[in-house]
């Protein structure tokens, strides 16, 4: 019985699936199996790492902020700023507080100092201090 020759559709698809893979190593970049389970797999983690990413951020900013607050003369700390910003409806958030505290570090002095001023002000008209 003579040799057919099959199509062209599932050479097509494993030549889609080794355009994704070609820049893994090894058998993970060659063989057919090999490379649909990489291919679940780093879409799995990538997926998963972009939310990982946004916590990396959230911690990075926040680090920031409380080492320069801490670091200036001021002795605050970040979750304190943080309540007081709320309270004064000040709308920073922290990526910006973060840029701030790196590149302009008494911007965020004044910010942090204009807070404890109006909070002391408050409470020595109350007559709590």
């Amino acid at each position: 019985m003579t040799r057919i020759r099959r199509g062209y559709i599932a050479r097509r698809r494993r030549t889609k699936i080794r355009l994704f893979a070609s820049s893994f190593r090894g058998a993970h970049s060659r063989l057919t199996r090999t490379i649909i389970q990489q291919k679940i797999r780093a879409l799995l983690s990538s997926h998963r790492d972009r939310d990982r990413q946004k916590r990396n951020f959230r911690r990075l900013w926040i680090a920031r902020i409380n080492a320069v607050i801490r670091k200036g003369g001021v002795f605050y700390s970040y979750s304190k700023l943080i309540h007081d910003m709320y309270k004064k409806q000040l709308l920073l958030n922290r990526k910006i507080l973060a840029q701030i505290a790196i590149s302009n570090k008494n911007c965020l002095y004044m910010i942090s100092n204009e807070i404890i001023k109006e909070e002391v002000d408050w409470k020595e008209s109350v007559g709590i201090i």
